[in-house]
């Protein structure tokens, strides 16, 4: 069993009016290299908390979160962004795409950060987006396309850079159903073709169903896990 992420004792705490409020407590999670698996729970169950938290985005109040085998509480700022950068493919609910740039450029941003030649991301770019059927809106701006094909944009970009772990925030969220299936199959396809690990947080019971293995959060607590396969 190869680990590609582990949470140990996880524990995240704001303060809200001056006093502590607990939104994870104590969380202890395991994802295998390959899974393809969901995290679900209701609003402010913590589970949006807990993907910042493996995502590198933000740090716990107490605990450790591991992302192949190392402590990333021991990276500083700039070993952080190049951990993100590389190693994780972030795809979002709303996108966050630049309105001002084409899709190219949107795809080219991870390139551009980790320094790739002008001609070797323009040609990786087009590339992505043939592969995720965008091959004909490469100079379209995100305003000029559906929320499918600005997903797909999205996807685009977070595989940019080859990362092992795609980490997916309600991504089906502001999609009609049957182009929230079409991303799924597409997901489904890298991670069965590739090798990809994927972690979807989800409120969607479709998508929790799609997954091979569903953990369920409440009140910053694991609450329970499902296996579909």
């Amino acid at each position: 069993m190869t680990l590609v992420i582990e949470t140990k004792n996880l524990m995240k705490e704001y303060l809200q009016g001056g006093r502590p409020l607990r939104v994870l407590n104590n969380v202890n999670v395991q994802i295998e290299k390959g899974e393809f698996m969901a995290i679900m729970g209701p609003s402010g169950s913590g589970k949006s908390t807990l993907l910042n938290m493996i995502g590198a985005l933000d740090r716990p109040s107490s605990g450790k979160v591991l992302i192949n085998g190392t402590d990333i509480s021991t990276l500083n700022d700039n070993q952080l962004a190049d951990l993100r950068n590389k190693e994780i493919g972030f795809i979002f609910q709303q996108f966050n795409l630049i309105q001002r740039t084409d899709a190219l450029g949107n795809v080219e941003l991870p390139l551009t950060i980790s320094g790739v030649p002008h001609k070797q991301r323009r040609e990786r770019a087009k590339k992505l987006l043939e592969s995720v059927g965008l091959g004909d809106r490469v100079d379209h701006r995100p305003n000029q396309l559906s929320g499918g094909e600005q997903q797909r944009v999205a996807i685009a970009r977070a595989m940019a850079n080859d990362p092992p772990l795609f980490l997916c925030d309600e991504i089906t969220g502001n999609l009609d159903s049957k182009t929230g299936q079409e991303i799924m199959t597409l997901l489904r396809h890298l991670n069965q073709e590739q090798g990809k690990t994927f972690v979807l947080i989800t409120h969607d019971p479709n998508v929790a169903q799609a997954t091979d293995r569903l953990l369920m959060i409440r009140d910053g607590e694991i609450a329970g896990e499902k296996r579909f396969k």
